[in-house]
């Protein structure tokens, strides 16, 4: 879907520039404030821009009204990162992904703090796997299965901030693994887990069973984003740890 890909790529570009021209003009000192009108004036720009072109289309967005699920659907993260993005820090994203029969088959990651956007239309190529390989945890509560995984695997930890950062440090080869088991919504992961998987990268539920989009209920108990030789010996630790 190469014309809802290039909407998507341009959605997120646009939506990242107001939320970084907005903490340009306001600070980084306003927290909360700050990334409650950020994720407004983005959750705004996105609808307007996917409304202009596809006005029958079903739009699932963080800060939208709630919405069932659909064959054919927008999912919509317009700040994934709000405390980060409050501080003034670069690893927060926007994210925009379209699912069709449950499968997110476009997506675009904007990172407006790397002046860089990650789409499906243009995925990046598959980078080698480092040794020892790097997993991106959270850098405020990292969870204790990330780090008995990390165990497993003799990786190193990254902390870093919104999922979509960690997906995409996975998908620029920056890390080589991700997992969450503390639960997410749809929104936090459909679009850089369309780029992952188009770049070639192995992304699932934690137990190896495919990530399905745009369902009745938004909530996602589960992931897991990798490097593909990492994701047999991950999914094996995985299920050691369960």
């Amino acid at each position: 879907m190469p014309h809802r890909g290039g909407r998507a790529s341009t959605a997120a570009e646009v939506a990242g520039a107001v939320g970084g021209e907005l903490r340009a003009l306001q600070g980084t000192g306003s927290g909360k404030a700050l990334s409650d009108e950020g994720d407004r004036r983005s959750h705004s720009r996105i609808v307007e821009m996917l409304g202009e072109q596809f006005p029958d289309d079903v739009i699932r967005s963080e800060e939208g009204p709630a919405t069932g699920g659909a064959r054919t659907m927008w999912v919509v993260d317009p700040l994934d990162g709000s405390r980060e993005y409050g501080e003034g820090r670069s690893d927060w994203a926007v994210h925009v992904a379209l699912v069709v029969d449950g499968e997110p088959v476009v997506g675009a990651v904007a990172l407006p703090g790397l002046d860089l956007v990650l789409s499906t239309l243009e995925p990046p190529e598959l980078k080698e796997l480092a040794s020892p390989p790097r997993m991106v945890v959270s850098r405020t509560r990292p969870p204790a299965l990330a780090t008995e995984l990390a165990a497993r695997l003799g990786a190193e930890t990254i902390p870093m901030g919104s999922a979509g950062a960690k997906i995409a440090a996975v998908i620029r080869g920056e890390a080589d693994i991700y997992v969450h088991a503390g639960g997410q919504y749809e929104w936090d992961s459909a679009a850089p887990v369309a780029v992952a998987l188009a770049a070639g990268y192995h992304a699932s539920r934690i137990d190896g069973s495919p990530l399905r989009y745009g369902q009745p209920d938004p909530w996602l108990p589960d992931l897991l984003v990798c490097h593909p030789s990492l994701a047999a010996p991950a999914l094996q630790a995985l299920v050691d740890l369960a």
